[in-house]
């Protein structure tokens, strides 16, 4: 459902979340470097502390029942953002991108994936405001999805990272210097200003998420009507993710059972949404275009259950195989890109 929050409390809260943003590329810009474990620890805590702060504040302003919807959509979001890490990995070793760049890299194709996310989010809610049987194309398609991550396993199945066509025509319209400069944008190259590949890379990462949020937004909807509540979800997920990279980047390949989990997780959130679609119906073909009596609601303390369950059950499985198997020695993101040619 949406929810009446005050205007100012909303204004105020994206005033923040933007405040934020702009603070953490500050720092980034003055220092790049390739944070240590304890320091991506300290960041995810930090990132993961100030959700559940806010989830506290928006029960206090709006009730238990806001906070508990930004909780369920928060969770899910962050952990569909984790299998996204899979893709930036390849992403930065294609590009073979310097690592004390990397974090400045994730930064801004971040905010470029927060601001795509909010045009698709706003055209999201006023498309369901309009046409409720959306939701039987939104759960239809998240069953898809969940049968298509068991398919294809960890990581996609395909390990290779393929230009989508935005990058393609960056490219081929922006002139383009063969290798980096440190972390310009800009540089000279045979006497002329020249783009360098940090700028093809910010629009990879950025329109990459996009992508994938083709599944984990239509699942938030199916957790609240809220856009608001959606939005927020998502912020507080992706700002947490360029550390959750650094942190989890030799761990993610030991992630075995993670598909599987979040397949668990999009199956049931999609089952929601055709039982909710039932519960609304105004197909005509369907039920003589009167809503389904039998079709029932599923609360959001079962949401959340099921999601965390579900995580908890794909992690912990994960770790139990990772010890039973041969163990790798943990990779580092971006490590192997030496090896890789220096152009884009």
């Amino acid at each position: 459902m949406t929810h009446e929050l005050p205007v100012a409390f909303e204004v105020a809260t994206l005033v923040a979340v933007v405040a934020i943003l702009l603070l953490d590329l500050a720092v980034v810009r003055r220092r790049p470097h390739v944070p240590s474990i304890r320091e991506s620890v300290t960041w995810v805590a930090l990132y993961v502390g100030l959700a559940l702060v806010f989830a506290g504040v928006l029960a206090l302003v709006g009730g238990p029942a806001p906070s508990g919807e930004f909780l369920a959509g928060w969770l899910t979001e962050y952990s569909l953002s984790v299998d996204n890490l899979f893709v930036f990995l390849l992403i930065m070793s294609s590009f073979a991108v310097p690592r004390e760049q990397q974090q400045r890299v994730l930064m801004v194709g971040i905010i470029i994936a927060l601001v795509l996310r909010a045009v698709f989010i706003v055209a999201g809610a006023a498309i369901i405001e309009r046409y409720t049987w959306v939701f039987y194309v939104f759960g239809a398609f998240l069953v898809w999805t969940a049968v298509k991550l068991v398919r294809e396993g960890v990581g996609g199945g395909d390990e290779q990272y393929e230009e989508n066509r935005l990058v393609r025509t960056v490219r081929r319209i922006l002139p383009m210097s063969p290798t980096y400069d440190g972390g310009k944008v800009r540089t000279e190259h045979d006497g002329r200003r020249v783009f360098t590949p940090l700028v093809v890379v910010f629009v990879a990462i950025g329109t990459t998420d996009l992508l994938f949020a083709f599944d984990s937004i239509p699942a938030v909807f199916g957790l609240t009507h809220d856009p608001f509540i959606v939005f927020t979800a998502n912020v507080f997920a992706l700002m947490g993710l360029r550390q959750l990279y650094f942190l989890l980047g030799g761990l993610l390949d030991r992630l075995v059972y993670l598909p599987y989990g979040l397949a668990a997780i999009l199956a049931f959130i999609g089952v929601k949404l055709v039982l909710e679609a039932l519960a609304t119906n105004s197909l005509p073909f369907l039920n003589g275009g009167e809503p389904v009596a039998w079709a029932p609601q599923v609360p959001t303390w079962l949401s959340l259950v099921v999601i965390a369950g579900a995580l908890g059950v794909a992690t912990a499985a994960s770790l139990v195989r990772s010890r039973r198997g041969p163990a790798e020695p943990p990779r580092a993101p971006g490590a192997d890109a030496p090896d890789l040619p220096t152009t884009p």
